[in-house]
């Protein structure tokens, strides 16, 4: 994930939309990378990874995540701190976990839009 951001001008089309539905995400709630893809109507996981890789850092990148709930790779404590503040439901480590760090619970944490889809256009 890119901490960088650009201004909206210089953004592939695709990517401002990607962006905007991070943004839409209430704290404490998570998307996956093809829930985003799937509610935009376009693209897929891989594409939406690559836009939040490329250009996340300018939004709430942790809210956008696998669908097995494991944190981001070299960015899990910052996104656990962000999750512990917003109250994103998690599921702690087993002992037998690498790092012994929670993965968000997708049960409990997934949002579907369906509070904001209705304004989306």
């Amino acid at each position: 994930m890119s901490e960088e951001s650009l201004p909206a001008d210089d953004l592939p089309e695709y990517a401002e939309q990607v962006l905007e539905v991070a943004e839409l995400i209430p704290p404490g709630r998570v998307m996956t990378y093809g829930d985003v893809a799937e509610w935009l109507e376009d693209g897929g996981p891989r594409q939406v990874g690559r836009v939040m890789a490329l250009y996340g850092g300018a939004v709430a990148w942790w809210r956008v995540i696998r669908a097995d709930g494991v944190l981001l790779p070299g960015h899990e404590l910052e996104a656990l701190a962000h999750y512990r503040v917003e109250g994103t439901p998690l599921k702690e480590a087993g002992r037998a976990s690498e790092g012994h760090l929670p993965r968000v619970d997708m049960r409990r944490a997934r949002w579907d839009g369906g509070e904001r889809a209705e304004s989306h256009t």
